[in-house]
């Protein structure tokens, strides 16, 4: 796989590079543009990364999986500066959509002056570990014969919650906050109430936008309306398109109310929840301000601002 990604890498820069050396090549306002998907595992990231695929050539960008050692979410501090200087100085795979199952990198402390675009989607927390559960024991219909870590083990998360087990445990759901909290030893920490207000404020500071896997197609309009230059055309493709819920969770058991009500005692479920609460919030207001619904269908709300009393003036 990295010999092939390296040839498709030099493929790319040869054609790019075709007509005059690296160093020469600027590019316009509009394409020097990079978004990061920091997507967080089984939140329907492979569905929304589908589309990207599929208008990336159509409208001209790149699109690059982030593909680190056994899904490491935390880089080294080599590999950041690695990564920073790759995303911020290739201008190659400009403009670019990159997505990985990587914590949020804060590009300023590395003195970038443009830094990227940040999106993401996150979900119920439980929903979430209960797909993730199922996944490593059946996986999905995306690659149906790969075999999974769990594979073989037919315990529902039920009888895993039941016994106490560890891959159901509420220390499991600690994964969405230090998504979003980034690369700082105390957002790894379980239970941390600090990284829970540094996910928050990542959120509302440093992400464009962050919609939720329950309303992923209002998501997917929003980011056409406001980055068309990438995503002109995915809400049509998401609605008709074959790969748009290509990834469902094979035999996959809804949990108990019991088993839901024992998750909700712990105090890490209640942070988790916080945030995806929060974040719901957030995605709504968002919304709320630019869509209009009219005969049960939502439409995007044309340009509602303009400029007068234009000084000085002109002959």
């Amino acid at each position: 796989e990295r010999a092939i990604a390296r040839h498709e890498v030099r493929e790319i820069e040869q054609r790019h590079t075709a007509d005059g050396p690296r160093q020469d090549v600027t590019l316009d306002e509009e394409d020097d543009v990079v978004i990061i998907y920091n997507r967080v595992p089984k939140t329907a990231s492979t569905s929304f990364t589908n589309i990207a695929y599929d208008l990336c050539a159509k409208n001209k960008y790149h699109v690059l999986h982030i593909n680190t050692t056994k899904n490491n979410p935390v880089m080294s501090l080599q590999d950041q500066v690695r990564f920073v200087k790759n995303v911020t100085s290739w201008k190659e795979m400009k403009p670019g959509f990159y997505h990985g199952h990587i914590s949020y990198l804060d590009f300023a402390k590395f003195g970038v002056k443009k830094k990227p675009i940040y999106i993401n989607v996150i979900r119920d927390p439980i929903e979430r570990l209960v797909s993730y559960y199922y996944f490593l024991r059946f996986g999905d219909d995306y690659r149906p014969g790969l075999r999974r870590r769990k594979q073989g083990d037919k315990k529902t998360f039920d009888e895993c919650v039941a016994a106490g087990g560890s891959d159901c445990a509420p220390e499991k759901l600690w994964l969405q906050i230090p998504f979003f909290c980034g690369h700082s030893s105390e957002c790894w920490n379980v239970g941390s109430r600090w990284a829970l207000e540094e996910a928050k404020y990542n959120l509302i500071n440093e992400y464009f936008l962050v919609g939720v896997t329950e309303e992923l197609e209002d998501f997917i309009m929003l980011l056409e309306a406001a980055l068309p230059r990438f995503f002109r055309g995915a809400t049509e493709l998401y609605r008709t398109g074959k790969k748009s819920h290509l990834r469902k969770t094979t035999e996959k058991k809804l949990p108990t109310k019991e088993t839901i009500a024992k998750l909700q005692q712990s105090e890490i479920w209640k942070m988790e929840n916080e945030f995806y609460e929060f974040a719901l919030e957030q995605f709504q207001f968002v919304r709320a301000h630019a869509v209009r619904e009219k005969d049960g269908e939502l439409y995007i709300l044309a340009q509602n601002f303009f400029y007068e009393k234009i000084y000085p003036k002109s002959n």
